[in-house]
């Protein structure tokens, strides 16, 4: 499946609209992640086990994620 046919924004031959679609992509992808760092907190994982699902180190996460710094 080609995923340009899929969204115009993907096809677009305009910077504006791509670079736009780009920021969009990033900023969901910051948020799901940022909501599963949270879940991973809550059932347990510890920062090293987070780290390494994400494939960063753990003071990396650590650093962006946790609220008590």
């Amino acid at each position: 499946m080609d995923t340009e046919d899929d969204n115009p924004n993907l096809s677009s031959l305009d910077p504006a609209v791509g670079l736009r679609a780009s920021l969009a992509l990033h900023r969901l992808a910051e948020r799901v992640e940022a909501k599963h760092v949270a879940s991973a907190r809550e059932k347990g994982w510890s920062w090293q086990q987070i780290g390494d699902a994400l494939g960063v180190t753990r003071q990396s996460v650590h650093t962006k994620y946790n609220k008590e710094s």
